[in-house]
This record gives structure tokens, C-alpha cells and sequence, in this order.
């Protein structure tokens, strides 16, 4: 409010006799008019010159029970009344203590001035009676307008100003709570983070560890038996990799929510990581009731899922191990838990298999070349082996695949099939994959130097790999590192990988023809192209899967097969490369379908590079003078376009 003047208080008057209330009004309500009456004289003495003052809304009541009631409605109105003038004396209802003490009854806020020229009660009694001295003042009459005047002025800024302490006082509660509430969720967020998972929302394994705990313990007192059954998805990393970290995460929701439905309300349903669950069954649960939801869940997972438009089917490796058979701690029952799933994995996957002595040796196998591979990419245990690429016609290398090995300082040569899955799982199959592809260079620079004919070198690139954001960038620093002609190098992917997402695929596809380096689509015939994409790859050759390759001399159905991808990819003028050629008569049948080249056992396995450069020596020897190199014939399919442009 701007001033004194503009404040504006409700003030009840309860009073008997009706020329009172004319009073109170025009001292209250500012309606006086030049001079008082003789009576009014009489009452309250000579009155002083009119000042400004400030007005009050005035409402009156004749009885008490009426001066409560208006006071009621006025609470309920929302608009209370901050001071009552109540007179003393109101023959025949309630005299001004009960008033005053039904009107506290109503608003206990409520300021009472006392107004009356013959009271029965001291102030002592008044005060014992009502108590309240903070809010009560006794007038006696006459009384000067200023009286009234300054007793309403006052009483209703002292109202007015514990009306806004309390409404602050609340609001701060108000908003104390709100915070206390919000801290609380938060909390009980904060808590659920930490021991659930955030993508299924399932127990993570902190919790786990906590429930194994208390299940161990109830075991106990109660000398039960429970389960644990360790559950992984087959070929998890084949979906995420080929249809992206997205359609993975919806797959991993999905099974969440089926093996939950597979178990009890009183069972535990947790993710440890990756594509990893576990299923703690508590006790009393019998080996029969155990195998009876393991194969449960094997059946839930059965259905497909659509995921990005396909539908993908998943399948659970499951392990089991019991409490106390097979160990009396947390970590031991996991850990062989653990175990009897990889033991499922490698009896065919979708089974079941429980704990048996020896099991734990593959886990724990498994766990330590993880840690050696991370000891051998730094420490230069792997090197590069290279088979040739033999042309069909003429019988001569003109170019080589590159494959990893890994010597290893105690186990020895061991292959890809030993280690790469493992590298997958802990993540280090793109760092492999980046130092083939610069070793690769690195020796093919190196032949050049030598004096070898331009020989171009193949690398197989991961899906995970393909999918890198800076796969290009990584390629052309491998080029730049050794000053290779991007016409040396050749990558090699799987059609399942090409065609995961093949508008993407497109892109970065058109990024590496531009560059020069020559795209092979690797396992064709084995996924699932779309001849509509494969005419827009910019692709240079196909390389036909051995699948086909072994049984191409018995089987005429695969005699057919390579038969149409060589006929298909000459029409889109690609080259065919068949593998796993291990046969004269694999040979033989190759070069009369057309096949551009080959590589197989029946001309060499994988060789090192100093066996590598002895067989291009001797493959060269008898070569026609100024033939030209195949590296010098063939060009990636953009940089070819680019230099006819």
C-alpha cells in the first residue's frame, strides 16, 4: 500500500445501541460531516479539526450471537474481519466476555477492543477469563474519535502485519517441504541409480550381490538350497553391430521384460552389463523346479522381436549353479555359474548346462587372454600373414589378404578364431583392426621398395569397425603413414555388415571409393543383398563364401549358385573372387565359369611376408614382357569415374 490513507480494513462493531454504530462510522469510515451534535458532544467531548486519516469497511451487529456469525462468514468468505468493538453490556443475549469468547472461537486472530461505560469485570478477570492480552484493549466510554480512530488504525496494521508474518512463515514451510520432498526423490532416485540398471530398470550388481547375501543367510537358517542361473544372448553383438547400439539397447529391454515374467515376484531378475543377466532363484528351489524356468525362459525368448522393421530372433545361453553344491559365496556361485554358460555356448547354444567340476577352466581361460590381448596389442605380439590372390587365367599373384595372428609367448601361433571373439567382447577389436590396416600398408610400401610389382593388399574390416565415424580419416592416415597409393589397398567387408543399414553404408562406401582404394563385399551369397543396393555400392568386387566353393564339384546346386554370382557380378562389371579353393577340380570348374580369381590351400596358405615375396617372385618369372600389373588395371569404382571426368 502507498500510504496510511489507503489502508482498508474490515472492523466489526457489535454494540446494542443502533446510534453507537453511526458513530463508529463516522470516525471509521470517514463520513462525518462539519459539526457534531450536542449529544455527540455530550458522549465524546469537543472534536478536533478533520484530518486525513485512513478509512475502514464497517459492518455492525446488535447482538453478539449476530457479531460471531458474521464473523464466521466473513472467515469463510476469505475477507476476515481484523478488529471487533465489542460493548460490554447487550441485554438479553450474550454479554461482551461470552462474545468475545465465541468470536476467539471462530478467528482466534481476530484484535478486541473492549467499548463500554459499566463493566462487571476488572481487567484481572478479563484477562483470566479470555486470556489473549495481546489481542485485547479496553475503552472506556465517552471516548474521543482519536481513541477509536488509533486503536482501529493500529490494532489492523498489527493484524494485517501477523497476517503477512504468517502467510511468509507458511509460505517458507511450504516451500521448505517442497524442497524436502524433492531432496527425498531425489534420493530415492539417486538410490535406485545405483542399484538398478538404467536401461531395463533391472536390479544391477550391487543389488544382486546385496539379495545373493540375504538369500545365503535365509539358506542357512532354514538349511535350503537356491540358483543362480547366469543367462547370455547368443549372437548379441551380430545385432548390435550390423542394426546399431539403439536396436540393441530395445533388444536388451525386451528380454529384460521376458525373463521377469519367466520367474516369481520373490526372485530376483538382474543385468550385470552387456548382454549379460543372471536369475537368482530363492529358496527352497529343487534342480527340477531350477531346469523348469531355465527352459521357460528359453521358450519366452523363442518369439521374434521387431526391431528397426526386421524381425530378429535371440537365443539364451544359460548356466546354473547351486547353493551350497557349488559354492558358499557370491562371487564363486557366479563365477560357476558363469562357467556352465560358456560350457552352454560351446554344446551348440539355446541350452541349459549346470556347473560340473572342470568347467570353471574355460571361464578362467577366457578371463586371462582377455587380459594378455590388451598385453599383446601394445606389446607387439600379432603379425600378419598373407594368402595370395591368383589370377585364374595366367595362374599369377597379383594380390594378397592380409590375416591377423597372434604369437603368443607361451601358447604359440594361435588363430582368429582363438582370440577374435574375445577382443570383440572387451572392446579391442577396432584397435586390432586400425593396426592391421597400418601394418598392411606398411608392407605393401615395403614390397614396393623391394622392387615387387604393385601389389595391392586386402584387409578385413569388423562391422564395428565399418561403423567407426572415422573410419575414412583412419584409412587415409594409414595411406599417408607410408606414402601408399590408395590403389594398393583393398577393404574387405561381410555383406551382412554392408547391408545393416545400407544407406549409410552408401556413404561411407562412396567416401572410401573416392579416396582409391578398391571395396570387396567378402562371405557373398551367405546374407541377404538387395540387388537394388548392390547395383548402387560403389563396389569392385565380389568374393564368393568357400560355403559354396567346397561343394561346388558335388552339388550342382552350388555349381549354380557360384555360377549366378559370377554371372551377376559381371553384369554389374565387378570382379569374383572365390575362396577356400583347396582342389584341382575346384580350379577347374572356377575358370570355366569365368571366376576373375582365387585363393586357397591348392595354391598357399597364409605365408609371412618374406614366404610371400618369394612366391610373387616365382609367380612372376615367367610373366610376358609389359604385361601390366592387375594393380595398375584395376581401379576403385569412383576413382575410376573421377579420372574419366
Amino acid at each position: 500500500m502507498s500510504g496510511e490513507s489507503d489502508l482498508i480494513h474490515r472492523i466489526l462493531v457489535i454494540d446494542d445501541n443502533p446510534s453507537i454504530h453511526d458513530d463508529y462510522r463516522k470516525i471509521l469510515a470517514g463520513h462525518a460531516a462539519g459539526k457534531v451534535s450536542a449529544a455527540e458532544a455530550a458522549l465524546f467531548g469537543e472534536q478536533p479539526p478533520a484530518v486525513e486519516r485512513p478509512t475502514f469497511d464497517v459492518d455492525s451487529a446488535m447482538q453478539g450471537r449476530d457479531g460471531v456469525e458474521r464473523a464466521r462468514a466473513a472467515l469463510t468468505e476469505g475477507r476476515p474481519y481484523s478488529v471487533a468493538f465489542v460493548d460490554m453490556r447487550m441485554p438479553p443475549g450474550w454479554d461482551g466476555v461470552e462474545t468475545i469468547e465465541h468470536l476467539w472461537a471462530v478467528d482466534p486472530e481476530i484484535q478486541v477492543v473492549v467499548c463500554s461505560a459499566y463493566t462487571d469485570y476488572d481487567w484481572l478477570e478479563l484477562l483470566t477469563r479470555l486470556g489473549h492480552s495481546d489481542k485485547l484493549i479496553v475503552v472506556k466510554k465517552p471516548f474521543e474519535p482519536i481513541e477509536i480512530l488509533q486503536c482501529a488504525s493500529a490494532l489492523s496494521r498489527k493484524w494485517a502485519n501477523a497476517r503477512a508474518l504468517r502467510q511468509h512463515v507458511e509460505s517458507l514451510e511450504r516451500v521448505v517441504t517442497d524442497r524436502t520432498r524433492g531432496l527425498e526423490a531425489a534420493n530415492r532416485k539417486l538410490r535406485h541409480l545405483a542399484s538398478h540398471d538404467s536401461l531395463t530398470g533391472l536390479p544391477n550388481r550391487l543389488l544382486l550381490d546385496d539379495r545373493i547375501s540375504q538369500t545365503i543367510a535365509q539358506a542357512d537358517r532354514q538349511s535350503h538350497e537356491f540358483a543362480i542361473l547366469v543367462i547370455d544372448l547368443d549372437r548379441f553383438k551380430v545385432v548390435n553391430d550390423s542394426l546399431g547400439h539403439r536396436a540393441g539397447d530395445e533388444l536388451l529391454r525386451e528380454v529384460a521384460q521376458r525373463l521377469k515374467s519367466a520367474v516369481r515376484t520373490v526372485d530376483t531378475t538382474a543385468r550385470l552389463g552387456g548382454d549379460e543377466f543372471v536369475i537368482l532363484l530363492g529358496p527352497p528351489i529343487t534342480e527340477s523346479e531350477a531346469y523348469a524356468v531355465a527352459h521357460r525362459v528359453i521358450e519366452l525368448m523363442e518369439p521374434s522381436m521387431r526391431l528397426l522393421g526386421l524381425d530378429v530372433h535371440t537365443s539364451p545361453s544359460i548356466g546354473m549353479a547351486f547353493y551350497p553344491h557349488d559354492g558358499r559365496t557370491a562371487d564363486t556361485l557366479l563365477a560357476r555359474a558363469d562357467a556352465a554358460m560358456y560350457t552352454a555356448k560351446e554344446r551348440g547354444r539355446n541350452n541349459v548346462q549346470r556347473y560340473a567340476a572342470g568347467m570353471s577352466a574355460g571361464t578362467q581361460d577366457r578371463v586371462r587372454l582377455e587380459s594378455e590381448l590388451h598385453e599383446a596389442l601394445h606389446g607387439g605380439q600379432f603379425e600378419l600373414l598373407y594368402q595370395p590372390k591368383v589370377d585364374t587365367a595366367t595362374g599369377r599373384i597379383n594380390s594378397a589378404e592380409a590375416l591377423i595372428r597372434w604369437r603368443h609367448p607361451e601358447r604359440g601361433l594361435l588363430l582368429p578364431a582363438d582370440f577374435i571373439g574375445i577382443a570383440d567382447d572387451c572392446g579391442l577389436l577396432d584397435d586390432i583392426g586400425e593396426w592391421v590396416l597400418h601394418e598392411a600398408c606398411r608392407q605393401a610400401k615395403a614390397w614396393q621398395d623391394e622392387g615387387l610389382p604393385r601389389l595391392r593388399v586386402a584387409v578385413n574390416l569388423a562391422p564395428s569397425q565399418f561403423r567407426l565415424t572415422n573410419l575414412v580419416n583412419q584409412i587415409r592416415r594409414a595411406l599417408d603413414a607410408v606414402q601408399l597409393d590408395p590403389q594398393l589397398l583393398e577393404v574387405e567387408l561381410t555383406e551382412s555388415a554392408v547391408m545393416s543399414d545400407a544407406e549409410e553404408s552408401i556413404l561411407i562406401l562412396e567416401a572410401i571409393s573416392s579416396m582409391g582404394v578398391l571395396v570387396s563385399v567378402d562371405d557373398f551369397g551367405t546374407g541377404y543383398s538387395s540387388m537394388s543396393y548392390l547395383r548402387r555400392f560403389p563396389i569392385d568386387k565380389l568374393k564368393i563364401d568357400r560355403c559354396f566353393v567346397e561343394e561346388m564339384t558335388r552339388r550342382s546346386e552350388d555349381a549354380s549358385i557360384v555360377r549366378a554370382i559370377i554371372s551377376l557380378a559381371h553384369s554389374l562389371r565387378l570382379k569374383v573372387i572365390a575362396e577356400g579353393v583347396e582342389t584341382p577340380e575346384q580350379l577347374a570348374l572356377l575358370a570355366d565359369l569365368g571366376c576373375d580369381q582365387y585363393q586357397g590351400f591348392f595354391f598357399s596358405p597364409a605365408v609371412a611376408a618374406d614366404q610371400f615375396t618369394a612366391l610373387v617372385r616365382q609367380s612372376q618369372a615367367n610373366r610376358p614382357a609389359g604385361e601390366e600389373d592387375d594393380a595398375n588395371r584395376t581401379q576403385s569404382k569412383l576413382a575410376a569415374l573421377g579420372r574419366r571426368a
